[in-house]
């Protein structure tokens, strides 16, 4: 990994996963889950091959977990959301970029306080999904 990946990751560790575990979150970067009685909320960061930026995913899934169409199964507390194939992306689709050329000195932290103003984005879609019903 690179330092400014590391950094980026300090950030998010620092700054956004306090949030999702007050949130009820758990699992490990960069994967997490929110287990409910109806469903499994998912949040996963998923980083640029090339370096210098990610992008957040959610997803949903039932409770039990996943089985995919080759018959592995995913217990629900393993599920991710690269386990799903409909996982839109948080920030319109945008990656977070900390390669991009920038005149503050702590790139990281400003683009983590951006992820965390995604939240409620993301939350809008876990409640969306919960009024639809799984399908």
């Amino acid at each position: 990994m690179s330092v400014d990946r590391d950094c980026m990751i300090s950030s998010l560790k620092k700054i956004v996963i306090p949030t999702l575990r007050e949130k009820g979150f758990k699992g490990s970067f960069p994967h997490f889950r929110r287990i409910k009685e109806n469903k499994i909320d998912l949040l996963t960061f998923q980083f640029d091959r090339y370096g210098g930026g990610f992008v957040i995913e959610v997803a949903v899934c039932r409770p039990n977990g996943v089985t995919h169409h080759w018959g592995e199964k995913v217990p629900l507390n393993k599920v991710t959301a690269h386990d799903l194939n409909n996982r839109p992306r948080l920030n319109c689709g945008e990656w977070f970029r900390y390669d991009a050329s920038s005149s503050d000195e702590d790139i990281f932290d400003v683009i983590a306080y951006g992820v965390l103003n995604c939240i409620p984005e993301a939350e809008n879609y876990w409640n969306e999904i919960k009024s639809k019903g799984l399908r």
